[in-house]
């Protein structure tokens, strides 16, 4: 069968950067399912792009539809054939519905069936309706419309290239038809160009100063910026979410560099940086030894052509912004952070919860909380540390710096408490406790930093939960999610055993969360949107059914993760199945009791004894490497049980007709199951 490569090109206004990955991926996989559903056959789907055209690529697609054939089931045969064996009217009509001859049905099973043939249609028939309706499908989280049309896309559209091999596949969306037209680069092309072919389509764009494929312009960015801070004796600092935007707000690059004035390398390095990374989109340059250097880098969308005035109208804004920061720095040292925080007085916190500054008061006593709950774990040093981060934390959101540059809370803090004095670990722990900001930052490294991070974090959490703002499907607002696992992820790698409801029981009191009921349902609520965090963090490592044997009870989550990862090696085990079974077999039947008290007196079988002497002997060692959260050497001490087990039932009838017995025999298999669960429910585990 022959095949073509497909061309589909949308062009558009500029589209906004944050959103292309995005329609990119969605366009490739409605195009895929689309394809497969309308039978075309096809090798590779890849989409490329810029920010005035979204481009689908079809490598190797078939001329014609794959034929079908399929049965189709009709009237049974007591209807279909008369008693002379001949085809009634209801065969004779169901024949013509499936537009076959009556002598093509066929009997089976009861049945009369029509083999129907559909011989497919020719691909360029199917992509005339196919390929607007993948258009019309993208969505987006904002539309337009213009005009008197129901049409709505991110941006307007302006052309539409469809091409399959050289013949154009005409149809028309929002008053614009397909044909072989594209655009070149606004400044640098002619305007329009032909594309004659799909094969050529990645070059005929280069030759009209437009670098389609993001990958290749991607390499592209990189290699000059690279280039040129080398040029300069430096390093650019290439962050991945600046690097995305960029390359989305170009369809020719051409990198060139710029300086702003010594004296702003006074202001610290993220003032420096932010107003030029994150406002005017600029790549910071270091020295080889780290150090910021009076140097930027940015991306033009264009050639080399005047490119000294380019830079001197970014050196101008950029100057603006480094004044700005400047002046805010400044204003805000004429008072310490102490200061800073009487003005959090008259900033709410949230509706209803009262002012930052009481927010502040709470992590000091949340603080306090926790250092206790660590005892030995921490020193003094830590715990005053992290009550001083705690009252000063937030003080830096009322700065001017702040205020202009939002992003910089918390390092604006950690930079004002070292000009304060403050020692380095109370000025760190500012800054950290916000960590992590985003997917994949790091976690707080100093021991106040993760005091008051856990802080902040549960009281955010209680505080939002208990306005009856939770989170549900894709709406959280607040970010607790993000937050949860931070807590989730600090107390795992810290090895910090302690209990959450503790904190939440205290963030109530000073939260002044009211009736006995409403305070249960906070801490369920609390609890059960910790516990699918901590199904997210298992999952990457653990299996499900063992995730689901230790989830039961959350509120020690670093010795939720321990005892994942012990029963997930104790599934291992040469004898794991064996094992398992036994303390399954037990957990069966101390469902049927209500009380694990066992009277010895009653044990009258060998079997009943060694049972409970066993049990009796590593009940102490058990305990007590649980409580050390030693849970792999409980598990390897729990199974010297499992021969007394077998034992027990093989030769004891549990359900005595003696009640007492029977109680006291339910009882012992009660206590085993009870040392037994607080690791895992070993009923959940799929065993061999």
């Amino acid at each position: 069968m022959a095949e073509k490569n497909l061309l589909l090109e949308i062009g558009t206004e500029e589209i906004p950067a944050h959103v292309m990955p995005l329609i990119l991926v969605q366009l490739k996989e409605l195009a895929e399912k689309s394809f497969k559903e309308s039978r075309i056959n096809a090798e590779e789907f890849k989409t490329i792009g810029t920010p005035r055209r979204i481009s689908l690529l079809v490598k190797n697609v078939a001329e014609n539809q794959t034929d079908i054939e399929e049965e189709k089931r009709g009237p049974s045969v007591k209807i279909a054939l008369d008693a002379d064996g001949n085809y009634t009217k209801a065969a004779v009509g169901f024949a013509r519905g499936q537009k076959i001859s009556p002598e093509n049905l066929i009997t089976r099973d009861g049945y009369i069936y029509a083999v129907v043939h559909e011989s497919g249609k020719k691909t360029t028939e199917i992509l005339q309706t196919l390929l607007p309706k993948i258009i019309c499908d993208l969505n987006f989280p904002n539309n337009m419309h213009w005009g008197n049309l129901d049409f709505k896309f991110i941006r307007p559209l302006r052309w539409i290239v469809s091409l399959f091999g050289d013949e154009v596949i005409p149809f028309e969306v929002a008053n614009v038809h397909s044909g072989r037209i594209s655009h070149g680069h606004r400044v640098l092309s002619q305007g329009e160009f032909l594309i004659n072919n799909a094969d050529s389509y990645i070059s005929d764009c280069e030759k009209n100063f437009v670098i389609v494929d993001q990958n290749q312009r991607r390499a592209m960015i990189t290699a000059q910026i690279e280039a040129v801070a080398k040029e300069r004796g430096g390093k650019a600092e290439i962050s991945e979410e600046l690097l995305e935007e960029v390359l989305y707000l170009v369809e020719y690059p051409t990198a060139l560099s710029g300086d702003f004035e010594i004296k702003y390398l006074n202001l610290p390095p993220e003032a420096v940086i932010t107003p030029m990374r994150d406002h005017q989109r600029y790549f910071p340059v270091k020295s080889f030894d780290g150090k910021l250097m009076p140097i930027f880098i940015t991306v033009r969308n264009g050639g080399r052509d005047y490119l000294d005035i380019v830079q001197h109208g970014n050196e101008r804004v950029l100057k603006a912004r480094l004044e700005d920061a400047q002046f805010f720095f400044n204003e805000d040292r004429k008072k310490n952070l102490d200061q800073h925080r009487e003005k959090l007085k008259t900033v709410v916190f949230q509706e209803g919860l009262g002012s930052v500054y009481e927010k502040t008061e709470r992590l000091v006593k949340l603080s306090e909380k926790i250092s206790d709950l660590l005892g030995e774990k921490i020193s003094a040093d830590d715990r005053k540390n992290s009550v001083r981060a705690a009252e000063i934390s937030k003080a830096d959101l009322v700065t001017g710096m702040v205020t202009e540059f939002t992003e910089l809370q918390g390092i604006m803090g950690r930079e004002y408490a070292k000009l304060d004095g403050e020692n380095l670990e109370v000025a760190t722990a500012i800054d950290e406790h916000y960590m992590p900001r985003f997917a994949g930052d790091s976690q707080p490294k100093t021991t106040a930093g993760k005091i008051l991070s856990l802080a902040d974090k549960i009281d955010n959490i209680v505080a939002t939960f208990s306005r009856g703002l939770i989170p549900t499907g894709s709406q959280d607002p607040f970010a607790l999610r993000r937050q949860a696992l931070g807590i989730v992820n600090l107390l795992t790698s810290a090895n910090w055993s302690l209990k959450i409801s503790e904190l939440v029981e205290l963030d109530m009191d000073l939260l002044k969360v009211g009736d006995k009921v409403g305070r249960e349902k906070l801490q369920n609520d609390v609890a059960e949107f910790m516990k699918l965090r901590i199904k997210n963090v298992l999952s990457n490592s653990v299996r499900y059914d063992v995730i689901d044997a230790v989830i039961n009870n959350v509120d020690d989550i670093s010795a939720v993760t321990l005892k994942a990862q012990a029963v997930e090696q104790f599934t291992n085990t040469p004898d794991a199945v064996k094992n398992i079974q036994a303390f399954v077999r037990v957990g069966n039947l101390a469902k049927k009791s209500d009380s694990e008290t066992v009277d010895e007196s009653l044990i009258n079988l060998e079997a009943e004894q060694v049972l409970y002497k066993a049990f009796e002997a590593v009940k102490i060692v058990a305990s007590e490497l649980i409580d050390k959260k030693d849970f792999i050497g409980a598990l390897d001490a729990l199974k010297k049980l499992s021969a007394p087990i077998d034992s027990f039932f093989d030769s004891v009838m549990v359900m005595d007709e003696n009640l007492d017995i029977r109680k006291n025999r339910l009882a012992l298999l009660k206590s085993v199951n009870n040392l037994f669960v607080k690791i895992a429910d070993f009923d959940k585990l799929v065993v061999g």
